[in-house]
């Protein structure tokens, strides 16, 4: 009867991370923006607007809307998408068919500053901030079959 040879905790820990780290070698790319100087309720409108759009179609939404946080959240998918590319390597980028999968924004630090009052009082402002996490990932095949547009079908006048 063989014996196993106990593993030292230190080294099976170590190797636990090692593989931790490789498995995110492959997979959905995943970017972080903290603290922008926005309220997050401003950047949550915009998160809404690209949630699930492929990342073409989500940059184009981006670029052209008017609310200013759209900038912030622009370069965060440009980021995205290189953070993407520089995983897999061995895939060209048009045709991974990317996507946003989950973009989520969630309350940041809020700085409190006084406003002069009338009758000697002061009034609180909240500065907020927030912190936006967005996953880029391949369209998966089924998904893919089912996004593409039916055409329209239209009544016919009786």
């Amino acid at each position: 009867m063989e014996t196993e040879k106990k593993v030292k905790g230190s080294v099976a820990k170590r190797a636990k991370i090692q593989a931790v780290k490789e498995a995110a070698k492959v997979g959905p790319s995943t970017v972080y923006l903290h603290n922008a100087p926005t309220s997050p309720r401003k950047m949550r409108l915009i998160a809404d607007l690209i949630r699930g759009e492929r990342v073409n179609k989500a940059l184009n939404i981006l670029k052209y809307d008017a609310m200013h946080p759209s900038a912030k959240m622009e370069k965060l998918l440009l980021s995205a998408i290189s953070a993407w590319e520089a995983k897999h390597t061995d895939v060209k980028l048009e045709e991974a068919d990317l996507f946003v999968k989950e973009i989520y924004v969630g309350g940041g630090r809020i700085l409190k500053r006084l406003r002069p009052a009338p009758q000697g009082r002061a009034h609180r402002v909240r500065k907020r901030s927030n912190h936006v996490t967005l996953v880029v990932d391949r369209m998966p095949a089924e998904l893919a079959a089912g996004k593409k547009r039916k055409p329209v079908a239209t009544e016919t006048a009786k």
